[in-house]
């Protein structure tokens, strides 16, 4: 009786394990596995006061009003998938491990208030006196108690840290960052623009060709890949104040009789 019984739960534990088994080969095969999901971190983007140097206190001490800058990147451009916000956070990079694969998707807070703390910094180490506003667009014709009106669309902001082959005192890490700025500055009440133009920043962390060593020996600067991205942007913000042209024009402005 107790070899019978012992027989009975034999097969009904083969039968089990059998129906466990066809039901992962059909969820397989019917595609429903999903593949591991990278995981994700958030960077800390900020802006380094006086990190770029060379146009402080230049500019007249006029007013300026900085728009909120509108997040017009085109993500599906950087190569990668599942590009989505995270929790209403923009992605701004990735890390790539030895084979190319997305070992880490990195995320910041919305890029418009980043970045319009950014340019209004930047102005006020220019010498112009500034102001920000919650809207993202010039309001042609409304009256505006300052002299100047700065609206910014960011088409560019990513960054990529790879790893590469080890060297000699451990893994190899290389970043990039690229940041690319269209700006726009207006005169209240004119439709008509008085100042446009581009701000573009690249940043490689390690620096190419950095302290004379080979590519395997060379150690990068920053930890974090959102510290590389906002060195990029810093440079493309102040790249902003940098621009000889906008600074002559302004000047100009300064001095023209009223």
């Amino acid at each position: 009786m107790r070899s019978a019984r012992r027989s009975h739960v034999c097969r009904v534990a083969f039968l089990i394990a059998g129906a466990v088994t066809l039901a992962g080969c059909a969820a397989v095969g019917l595609g429903t596995t999903a593949p591991p999901v990278a995981p994700t971190s958030m960077q800390t983007l900020e802006y380094y006061p006086f990190q770029v140097k060379g146009y402080q206190n230049s500019y007249p001490h006029k007013t300026i009003l900085v728009l909120l800058p509108t997040d017009a990147r085109d993500l599906a451009a950087e190569g990668v998938t599942d590009t989505a916000p995270l929790n209403g956070n923009p992605e701004i990079g990735v890390m790539l491990d030895q084979t190319g694969a997305v070992s880490q998707r990195l995320y910041s807070t919305p890029l418009g208030p980043i970045l319009q703390k950014a340019i209004a910094r930047s102005a006020g180490e220019a010498g112009l006196s500034f102001g920000t506003s919650a809207d993202t667009a010039y309001q042609k014709g409304a009256k505006n108690p300052n002299a100047y009106v700065l609206e910014c669309k960011v088409t560019r902001l990513w960054v990529k840290k790879v790893r590469g082959a080890d060297g000699q005192y451990g893994p190899v890490f290389r970043t990039v960052a690229e940041v690319t700025l269209e700006v726009t500055i207006y005169k209240s009440p004119f439709s008509v623009p008085f100042w446009t133009g581009t701000s573009k920043a690249v940043y490689y962390d390690p620096p190419v060709g950095s302290f004379g060593l080979g590519p395997e020996d060379e150690a990068g600067i920053y930890e974090d890949p959102g510290q590389v991205l906002s060195v990029a942007m810093t440079r493309a913000v102040a790249g902003i104040f940098e621009r000889q042209d906008l600074h002559t024009l302004m000047i100009e402005d300064d001095i023209r009789p009223r």
